[in-house]
């Protein structure tokens, strides 16, 4: 017996993933992904089978602890938005070279269009560069039978396998039929041939090559998958590729009735045997797939090949997320002069919320900044990025999480006087740390302000790392203790505060200011509760 549920494909692929046996998820919060360890921690389910559901401190630890589960047998996932698949690439390629022991599944949300990012990336780059195999949902329902599939295949070819997702999956809800009953954990049973585990070099060469040696089996596997599929069409003058969610765009372009031969794809390396089916068919190919253009890169080849056609060539944006009306257009449809979504609605520029502590920071820093002259703020990941913009306009660089620290430590090693670097709570314990500690290697002429507000913000209010020991940590890394201030940034305080951020600017060493106030969403949440 089965039952129904409204889902998103977060909440679907996490469900499928407790049904599928998994004994550990281990995650940074980071928009489009969070919502899937947010569903284990609410699922009264997820508490009775005792599967960890805890926030790790960065997307490296996260990997790292899920690879720690994987040797122990069990099954485990780590999640993650696309960047954060780059600040844990070292354990996840050798976890390619590694092995895996039980189920592991690395679960990435790429964010086209950048909603919430700094950049747009195509994740299934990295699952080539790993060697490893590819899963992208094209639906809710899926996402929500991929968690038991692909473990299946991690344990089967001893690997771990890259489940990749994109905004809309993520973000939209659809009817999910689920099992009634989950699949029991694996038991705790570590390897036979634990040394593979260990890479020193004579032992990483072996798996290396057993790697290489796996590849035409991977390919097979795609080949057989049950999610990919070559769909006959009447009309050869075009055959479709279309990848993942792509496969939904194009079945709403066509209002489910397309004319076309379309392989469906939804798992890799490419299936050649079906691909070239199609290739042999089709007198033109368009290649439908959401992010970058991997596939149809593939099959151009290095001189181009003029009968593939997508995002490469212009036939579809090179930019963006794909809608239904772009994939209209590519098929030369009749498509309604619709603006995107996007311009249907009003321009929002966004903003500090009502309140927010940051604001109150940002405008003692600006003013003691500006009376000391020769200063810089360089800015990190998170709400007070918005410090870019106006009234403040504080912020001179924003790059990737933990960069303000290291960035103006260059600056300050390049003559600036007066360097200040602005990070939050969450993103000092996710890579923060390491700059602050080479700044004080150096005793830098450096001014770290780490704005406190008790939460992860930016993602919805998750628990910090940093909660309650901030001062403990940098104190520890080397700060003295004069040097480690605490204001508070209300408009009571702006005098007071603005006279700290002068003596710690001045100081030619290194110091850290702690703005500390709860978030204003957080504290509003409280209120209501």
């Amino acid at each position: 017996m089965s039952i129904t549920k409204l889902l998103l494909g977060d909440e679907a692929y996490a469900q499928g993933a407790i049904d599928a046996g998994i004994t550990g998820c281990y995650a940074y919060p980071g928009t489009p992904s969070t919502e899937i360890m947010e569903y284990f921690q609410s699922s009264k389910q997820a508490a009775e089978l005792g599967i960890h559901r805890q926030w790790s401190c960065n997307e490296k630890a996260a990997m790292e602890e899920a690879i720690g589960a994987s040797y122990m047998g069990r099954r485990a996932i780590a999640c993650m938005k696309h960047v954060g698949l780059n600040a844990c690439a070292d354990g996840f390629m050798n976890s390619a070279i590694t092995g895996a022991n039980g189920g592991l599944l690395v679960t990435v949300a790429d964010d086209p269009s950048m909603h919430s990012s700094q950049n747009e990336q195509d994740s299934r780059f990295y699952g080539k560069f790993a060697m490893i195999p590819v899963l992208e949902p094209s639906s809710q329902q899926e996402a929500y039978e991929i968690p038991a599939y692909a473990f299946e295949l991690s344990e089967k070819f001893a690997t771990p396998v890259l489940v990749r997702f994109t905004t809309r999956l993520s973000h939209s809800r659809a009817d999910v039929v689920i099992a009634d009953e989950a699949r029991p954990q694996n038991p705790r049973k570590f390897s036979d041939t634990p040394r593979k585990f260990i890479l020193l070099p004579a032992i990483a060469k072996k798996n290396y090559d057993e790697l290489c040696q796996k590849q035409e089996l991977f390919r097979q596997s795609s080949e057989d998958s049950p999610y990919n599929k070559l769909i006959d069409g009447a009309d050869k003058s075009l055959g479709i590729i279309a990848c993942g969610i792509g496969y939904n765009y194009l079945q709403e372009a066509f209002g489910g009735k397309c004319p076309y031969p379309v392989l469906k794809l939804s798992q890799y390396p490419i299936p050649r045997k079906l691909t070239r089916t199609l290739l042999d068919e089709c007198k033109e190919i368009l290649v439908i797939e959401e992010g970058m253009p991997v596939v149809e890169e593939m099959l151009r080849g290095p001189f181009g090949d003029a009968r593939i056609h997508g995002r490469l060539d212009g036939t579809l944006p090179r930019t963006g997320e794909l809608n239904t009306r772009a994939v209209q257009l590519a098929c030369k449809l009749d498509a309604p002069d619709l603006p995107a979504p996007s311009e249907m609605l009003r321009a929002r520029p966004p903003r500090l919320c009502d309140g927010c502590p940051h604001a109150d920071t940002y405008r003692a820093l600006t003013e003691a900044c500006n009376a000391l002259g020769d200063a810089k703020i360089f800015g990190d990941i998170g709400c007070y990025t918005l410090g870019a913009l106006p009234p403040y306009n504080a912020i001179t660089s924003c790059v990737d999480m933990g960069a303000s620290i290291t960035v103006a430590k260059g600056a300050s090693d390049s003559g600036l006087t007066n360097a200040v670097a602005v990070i939050g709570d969450s993103t000092f314990t996710h890579s923060g740390m390491t700059g602050l500690l080479d700044a004080i290697w150096e005793n830098a002429p450096l001014t770290v302000v780490i704005l406190d507000n008790l939460t992860v913000g930016m993602t919805g209010g998750q628990d910090s790392a940093a909660l309650g020991r901030l001062e403990d940590i940098v104190k520890g890394l080397g700060i003295p203790a004069e040097h480690v201030r605490i204001i508070t940034p209300l408009p009571a305080k702006h005098e007071e505060n603005v006279a700290v951020f002068k003596e710690e600017i001045a100081h030619r060493g290194v110091s850290v200011v702690i703005a500390r106030r709860e978030c204003i969403q957080t504290l509003r949440r409280k209120v209501k509760k």
